[in-house]
């Protein structure tokens, strides 16, 4: 499943056999430098995914931190992720499915911005459904849920220390 040495604080313990995670992306400046946190929790196990961008945008963070947790997981698992990011949530849980419909265009025939990275996290929801899938919660962010500013406070040490020899993500970049 998961694996790693901290213990979760009890608060945000995963008492049942579902994976609990916490996810935060962002930038200094959007587009700007950048970076992404998980946090997942399982039982008395705990790993923090940490990822980075030299130039990206705070969406695209948001939407890494969610793929990045859901693969970081070794089988398929039952997860509720907890994002601070109306984007992520809303787009995963109501807009996919008029976008898929339409060919990947928004209401107003306008491509949707970072496809690549919506099919990704299609791909890796799709991947936990035997088990029980994704369960998406929403989060106020800053508003004092510990594991909520755990999470953002990675994504933000990390895009702080970013280098010019990390990579660009930007849709349209290899």
């Amino acid at each position: 499943m998961i694996s790693g040495n901290t213990p979760p604080s009890e608060t945000t313990k995963s008492t049942s056999n579902t994976v609990i995670v916490y996810t935060d992306g962002g930038c200094i400046g959007n587009p700007g430098p950048g970076a992404y946190a998980a946090i997942l929790r399982y039982g008395d196990s705990e790993k923090e995914v940490v990822g980075r961008y030299r130039q990206t945008t705070n969406n695209r963070m948001e939407l890494r931190a969610a793929i990045a947790a859901l693969d970081a997981l070794t089988r398929p698992c039952s997860v509720a992720l907890y994002t601070d990011s109306s984007y992520v949530r809303n787009g995963i849980t109501k807009w996919v499915f008029s976008w898929q419909r339409n060919g990947w265009r928004t209401g107003n025939k306008e491509p949707v911005k970072n496809q690549d990275l919506w099919q990704r996290l299609i791909a890796a929801i799709a991947r936990h459904e035997s088990a029980g899938g994704v369960e998406w919660h929403w989060t106020k962010g800053h508003a004092g849920d510990p594991a909520n500013e755990r999470a953002d406070k990675l994504a933000n040490q990390a895009a702080r220390s970013v280098t010019d020899a990390d990579p660009i993500d930007i849709e349209g970049t290899p």
